[in-house]
Order: C-alpha cells, then structure tokens, then sequence
C-alpha cells in the first residue's frame, strides 16, 4: 500500500478554485490530485483552460495520477437513444485523449444507472455498455489508459455485473473502480426501507441484492478506488472514518489487490464542512 499513490479529489472547474485550492493542498504535504469530471468537462469547452490548470500544477507541484470522465444521464455508457450514443462515444474518447495529455494512466468511467431509462431491459442496458466499450478500450489503449468500471448501487453496476462485462474483455485495459461508500449503500444500506439502494431497486418493484464480500469480488480486477464514508442511507461522501464502512477490512483487502494502481479519496468537501488537513488526515487514519 506504501508504493500506491493515494490521490485527492479537487472540487472546481475554474481559474479561480485552482488559484484558492491546489496551493492548500500542497501546504499540507499532497502530491496528487484526481483530474476530476468537472475540469474535464471545463477542458472540452475551453481547451485553452488546460494550460491554465498545468501553470497551477507547475507552481503547486501538485500532479494528475488519475482521472473521472464526465457522468450523466445521457453520457453514460447505457444511453439508448444512437444520436445520443455517438455523442458519448466521442465525449469518452476526448476525456480519454485529455487525460493521456496529463499523463494520467487510469480513468473511472460510469456504465450507467438504470433506472435512467427504465423501459430498456437491465440487459440490454449491459449489452449497450460492451457495445460502448468495445469502441472505447481501442481508443484507451492507444492512449495508455486503463478504462475503470464503477460499482455504484443499481441493478447494471453490481459488481457481479461488472464481472460479466469485464469476462467479454480480457485485455488489461479495462479494470474496476473499487468505490467504498457505494458498496456500503449494498450492505449496511439493508437496515433502511427508504434508503438510496432500496428506492433504486424499489423503482422494479425489487429488493436490492444485498451484498457483503463486494470487495472480494472485485479485488482481482481492481486498479483504482474510491474511499469515502456514509451510514448505507445514501451516498454521503463523508471523511473517512464518518460513516460505518468497515475500513480495516478494506484497507487489510486492498493491500492484496493484485492490479491497484491508486488510491482516491473522494471525500467531498462542498457537502461536508471539512478542510483539506482533516482530509488527509482521516485517509491516512484508515489506511495504516
């Protein structure tokens, strides 16, 4: 785990939050920070922008190890409609070629939520994301990037489902995202009948299934994770350690994950009043 970078998630996507946040970050001894959806998106509609957040990360000596792509109904991988598809085709394929100009070698990509577009099957929704990646781990190899799926709370993005996407393609290119707080919704998330995976899975008039050894599933293909904490209601973001994740047995696992490249804490200081001290502070707290 000493050798794995642990990067921080910066919340802006202008001049100003690079100016105010990345010199704090690096007064407190951080070294790496995520190149978030949201400078991503601010990228593709002014690309000059990228210029300015490199000045930045030369004054800070702060760095990208890894990266988020832009998220949303009609950006995931599952969207149905072609017109839209070809738009996040292209979308993904410009984030992928952003984030290689940065040096970034990993990049969490959604595959989708399903109650989005509820009237397409769960597996079609799974056959629309192969169809997805099948365009984009080309582009993502080119580029040296490892594609990273995402464990969230709904029926598509089970990990057991991510493990029937990732068997289609074996190439070292696409790995997991291991999310912490979104795996705690699917097992603490089960003492709350209004909670955030409930109404999810409620919306077919199904339960959720409830998983513990969600870790253990992914651990073989995981490359990079997201820590971050909550109490299984809803997806929070809390520090580290705020919640009731159990973090000896993810850290205790993650040390074995044979792929991880890095780790992220995605603590999210816009929801939660915290200052970037606490947040290293309560990461490092629960990894070692």
């Amino acid at each position: 785990m000493k050798d794995v970078p642990v990067t921080y998630l910066f919340v802006g996507d202008d001049e100003n939050a690079l100016r105010s946040t990345l010199p704090e970050f690096a007064a407190n001894g951080v070294k790496n920070v995520v190149l978030s959806d949201l400078l991503i998106s601010a990228i593709m509609k002014k690309y000059s922008f990228a210029d300015t957040i490199r000045k930045y990360l030369d004054l800070t000596g702060v760095k990208f190890v890894d990266s988020h792509a832009p998220f949303g109904p009609y950006i995931d991988m599952n969207v149905p409609e072609p017109s839209r598809r070809r738009e996040m085709i292209l979308r993904h394929k410009l984030a992928l070629n952003i984030a290689a100009s940065f040096g970034v070698d990993t990049m969490t990509i959604h595959v989708g939520n399903d109650v989005r577009f509820p009237e397409v099957p769960p597996e079609r929704q799974t056959e629309l994301v192969c169809e997805a990646l099948s365009e984009l781990l080309p582009e993502a190899e080119k580029c040296g990037i490892t594609i990273c799926i995402e464990n969230i709370w709904f029926r598509i993005n089970t990990p057991d489902v991510l493990l029937k996407i990732k068997s289609h393609f074996p190439t070292p290119n696409l790995g997991f995202c291991y999310d912490a707080g979104h795996a705690n919704l699917m097992t603490n998330g089960r003492v709350f009948a209004d909670g955030a995976a409930s109404k999810a899975w409620g919306m077919f008039g199904e339960t959720p299934d409830w998983d513990d050894p969600i870790l253990e599933k992914m651990l073989p293909h995981i490359v990079n994770c997201h820590l971050h904490d909550n109490d299984g209601f809803e997806d929070s973001h809390r520090l580290c350690g705020k919640g009731n994740v159990d973090w000896k047995k993810v850290a205790s696992l993650l040390k074995t994950a044979p792929r991880l490249k890095n780790i992220q804490c995605e603590s999210i200081s816009t929801k939660h009043a915290f200052s970037v001290k606490e947040m290293i502070e309560t990461t490092n707290a629960v990894l070692n």
